[in-house]
């Protein structure tokens, strides 16, 4: 917690500013002076990162919104001509085409540390919700974004995910027609899809605004998971992690800049650099790769229970798949934060990742295809093992584990744990 404000105007104009609207204050207060734990590695750094690619994303929307064509007949033309006639458009367009993907490895490394860490844990709950809220809005806008170029495979992603979201029962279909603006993907389409990818970046940045709040209330998290004790915990937030943070934020964006400047087109599909034809069917529909692990969930629930069809299942695994990580905070039963001094579910963990990932590899594949080439082995039967574990780590593993697992002995202090001086 930051505790009382510091700051102190030093010229007229500060003083009679901060006596009406104590911006600067509020400034200094949030990014100078905050008392930030002294043991906070690179894995913190996301945050930042995050900043600076959505505001990235949001510069470079506005400027492509200058020169795109919401019309089915000229969309994919417009993109065409704003990489090609717009000055400085195929910088702007391969920027806001890769941000969207780096944007997403930032967002996923900041998930995994809040995972391995306990950032969810008490009394940080709201703070991990708004993170979670902020994802789900991410999906909304990066899918929406997805089919504005009006490829092949931009409009049949977008035929795909919004037939799935008709099959939810009662308001399904309402939704669906909703999103189409009639009964079926056309003109209508592209324009809300449009303006809401236009619109939904400044909820995001809101949202972020409250995510922020939220962290100022309790202070960071941090490696060993344990609450500051006293000042000498803490650093205030500059220089020391504007400086750290300014470094990870520059490597960061050098990597981003090898993207845009030579591989500007490696993370899209080939498909998409052919105008929709709703005539045509491309022979293997994949989304973003991104979305991946979600769309091999979906695939991998290809039976019914009941009332509910493989389609409902697969859309409702999809959607429980995300909404699990609301109620994260109180599935893990141990009152240990960081998995360092738990180290048989950090074993756990680490198949969790590993799972991810298998699961954006079988999204990318024909689910009849053979894993490796071993015969009978077969994508689906991967996706479907690695969905169970996706869910059981969740809902058994931690509980369990919190239950049973003797966790390693803990420092006192952050800053026993810094110095290495003496243990709990």
């Amino acid at each position: 917690m930051s505790g009382p404000s510091t700051y102190n105007p030093s010229t007229g104009i500060e003083k009679w500013l901060d006596e009406r609207l104590p911006i600067i204050r509020l400034g200094y207060d949030s990014f100078v002076d905050f008392p930030t734990p002294r043991n906070l590695n690179y894995w913190w750094t996301f945050g930042g990162i995050l900043a600076i690619f959505l505001m990235i994303q949001i510069v470079s929307g506005i400027v492509l919104a200058m020169h795109y064509v919401a019309h089915e007949d000229y969309a994919f033309e417009s993109v065409q001509r704003i990489t090609r006639d717009v000055p400085f458009g195929w910088l702007i367009q391969s920027m806001h085409a890769n941000g969207a993907s780096f944007f997403f490895v930032a967002v996923y490394l900041h998930m995994f540390r809040g995972l391995y860490y306990g950032s969810y844990k008490a009394p940080r709950e709201i703070l991990w919700i708004l993170g979670v809220v902020i994802y789900l809005l991410m999906m909304a806008t990066g899918f929406m974004g997805y089919v504005l170029p009006w490829g092949q495979m931009s409009y049949w992603g977008a035929m795909v995910i919004t037939n799935l979201i008709g099959a939810l029962p009662f308001v399904g279909e309402a939704i669906r027609e909703w999103l189409w603006g009639g009964f079926s993907v056309g003109q209508a389409t592209l324009n809300r899809f449009f303006s809401l990818h236009y619109l939904l970046p400044f909820v995001i940045a809101a949202v972020v605004g409250l995510h922020i709040w939220a962290l100022h209330v309790p202070g960071n998290g941090n490696p060993v998971g344990l609450e500051v004790k006293s000042k000498k915990d803490t650093l205030p937030f500059h220089p020391y992690y504007t400086v750290k943070d300014g470094f990870a934020i520059i490597v960061y964006l050098m990597i981003f800049a090898v993207f845009v400047f030579f591989m500007p087109n490696v993370l899209g599909h080939a498909d998409n650099f052919i105008p929709a034809d709703p005539l045509v069917t491309p022979a293997h529909i994949v989304p973003e790769w991104y979305y991946l692990p979600f769309y091999a969930i979906l695939r991998a629930i290809d039976f019914g229970i009941g009332p509910i069809d493989a389609k409902l299942g697969g859309v409702l695994a999809m959607f429980g798949a995300i909404g699990i990580l609301f109620v994260l905070p109180w599935l893990d039963t141990s009152k240990v934060r960081s998995m360092r001094y738990r180290p048989l579910t950090r074993w756990f963990f680490i198949f969790f990742v590993v799972a991810a990932l298998g699961l954006g590899w079988c999204g990318a594949k024909n689910p009849d295809d053979f894993v490796l080439g071993i015969e009978g082995f077969k994508f689906i039967y991967l996706a479907k093992f690695l969905t169970a574990y996706y869910f059981g780590y969740f809902i058994v593993i931690l509980p369990v584990l919190g239950i049973i697992e003797k966790p390693k002995e803990r420092p006192a202090s952050i800053e026993a744990a810094v110095l290495g001086t003496d243990k709990a």
